[in-house]
């Protein structure tokens, strides 16, 4: 068994070290490295005492909170598999993730439960246990994840052969982001990767035992979990953790905590940057403000240097987390670049013969080594499209400098980022051809001020259809997220194409 690369072990061992160093402050309640591993200890116990064995998933849908860090490292110290659930997708959406996950145990937070509620979800086979996270009644038959927890409030967990990781590459987490077929794909993250991705986050946030980071960025995400709590928890440092994001509150507790780290995507700094000066607080222990999710401009850059919130880029996606970064001087010296590749990955460039593209050359990015994937879950066809000769395939294409800076270029696929949230447009494709008045559509993403792009929709109506862009875009209420719905629809009578018939989607973003 290797210990060291098992976040709750990490825990575990701080507590030891220093019980009483704050490991999370959420909502003025502060808990210890040796109230975390009590913590973590309890709902391990829950968890056994249900059946819950290695291999096992727990599927949570929950909002920021000390719940979703106890039932992540349980399910690390047991051995079973942590499913973290987007809380703003449809009920149409969590029925797709429940059925390709099977889990043995699904958490979901009170806030969602018309959500949860709207599927039978006691008929679903195999059968699983649920559980809720606040103030339900006492008379209902779904239990509750603190009063369970709390029966087992000092106890240990079981020594049994479950314990995990006995190796390295186990399974710990099934992360969900979306195909370019319209299914969102089940990224399988090992413990060894986690452990490589903290030794990438150590080095680019240069973290230290005294630093405070603040989380408001969801957990359900790469970001929140792999780049900023689970460093942090390696370092013995200091989460303070946001339910949701709030630039005023941000702006209160990085003054009152003296917080000095943190990551968000574009949107996050423009909603900071539109706070009046006067509602601002002192940010001075800020040391490192990190950006990435989407595309930076000069122009953000700037303003956010000028407002004391010079932030280094990275990038990366849920199959890799951190694949480049830039440090704050980096863009003024080679503006446009999203960095070098992290230290610990083997991130290079093929050209379409699949050779190493030398500088200048356009080519896709790959990566090999100790932060990928090992698989898309139960979908073996995508896993060898992605997975090949050893490299993992990222889809994004860029070129390279002599100084080894990347650049991107555009991405293999359609993808866009919006508020720091793929959307595929084949699945928002999908959705809108469901209309019988729909003839053909193309979804592209187009860039906006506030989220950095929001998807256009271009639609071929069949004849004698009288359908206007709000009963488009209303075709996507119930089916899809909303931040997947297209924001504007343009009609036409028909689409330039490639010689095979493709529609020719650059031809459509260049109108704007």
């Amino acid at each position: 068994m290797i210990k060291s690369m098992n976040i709750a072990w990490w825990v575990q061992r701080w507590a030891e070290l220093h019980q009483d160093k704050t490991a999370i402050i959420f909502e003025e309640q502060t808990i210890s490295y040796g109230d975390l591993c009590k913590r973590a200890d309890s709902t391990s116990c829950w968890l056994q005492s249900i059946g819950i064995e290695k291999g096992d998933r727990v599927a949570v849908m929950l909002y920021n909170c000390p719940e979703f860090m106890d039932l992540f490292l349980a399910c690390s110290r047991l051995g079973a598999i942590f499913v973290p659930i987007n809380f703003r997708i449809t009920a149409l959406e969590l029925d797709y993730f429940i059925k390709n996950s099977r889990p043995r145990l699904f958490i979901h937070g009170e806030d969602f439960s018309s959500v949860v509620n709207s599927l039978n979800l006691g008929s679903y086979l195999p059968p699983m246990v649920i559980s809720v996270v606040g103030d339900k009644n006492d008379d209902s038959p779904v239990l509750n994840l603190n009063k369970e927890t709390a029966k087992f409030d000092g106890q240990r967990v079981f020594l049994t052969r479950s314990l995990g990781p006995e190796n390295p590459e186990e399974s710990q987490v099934i992360m969900y982001t979306s195909g370019t077929t319209g299914k969102p794909k089940g990224a399988v993250l090992s413990h060894r990767k986690t452990f490589f991705n903290c030794l990438n986050a150590d080095i680019f946030f240069e973290l230290h035992f005294s630093d405070i980071m603040l989380i408001f960025l969801p957990l359900f995400h790469s970001g929140g979990l792999f780049i900023q709590a689970a460093p942090i928890f390696y370092k013995g440092a200091t989460i303070v953790l946001h339910r949701n994001f709030d630039p005023l509150r941000v702006y209160k507790d990085i003054e009152k905590y003296r917080v000095t780290k943190f990551l968000g995507v574009p949107t996050v700094y423009k909603e900071l940057l539109k706070v009046a000066p006067e509602n601002r607080t002192d940010i001075s222990s800020l040391k490192v403000c990190a950006g990435g999710g989407e595309k930076l401009t000069e122009d953000l850059i700037e303003k956010c240097t000028n407002a004391g919130l010079a932030f280094r880029q990275i990038m990366g996606q849920t199959e890799t987390s951190i694949l480049l970064w830039a440090s704050e001087k980096d863009p003024l010296k080679k503006p446009g670049t999203v960095g070098r590749p992290v230290f610990h990955a083997e991130v290079s460039i093929l050209d379409e013969q699949g050779k190493l593209a030398k500088p200048g050359e356009t080519g896709e990015i790959v990566v090999r080594g100790s932060i990928m994937m090992k698989e898309y879950w139960q979908d073996p066809v995508k896993t060898e499209e992605t997975i090949k000769n050893g490299y993992l395939h990222t889809g994004d294409l860029a070129r390279m400098d002599e100084d080894g800076f990347f650049y991107l270029v555009g991405r293999a696929g359609d993808m866009y980022i919006t508020g720091g949230e793929n959307v595929y447009p084949a699945e928002v494709e999908k959705t809108l051809k469901t209309h019988p008045e729909i003839e053909e559509v193309a979804v592209v993403g187009i860039f906006d001020e506030k989220w950095g792009e929001t998807g256009h929709a271009f639609v071929i109506k069949k004849p004698g259809s009288s359908l206007s862009e709000n009963e488009v875009i209303a075709i996507c209420q119930g089916k899809l997220a909303k931040y997947k719905w297209p924001q504007k629809v343009t009609f036409k009578t028909q689409f330039s194409r490639t010689s095979l018939g493709k529609i020719k989607k650059a031809d459509l973003r260049d109108t704007f």
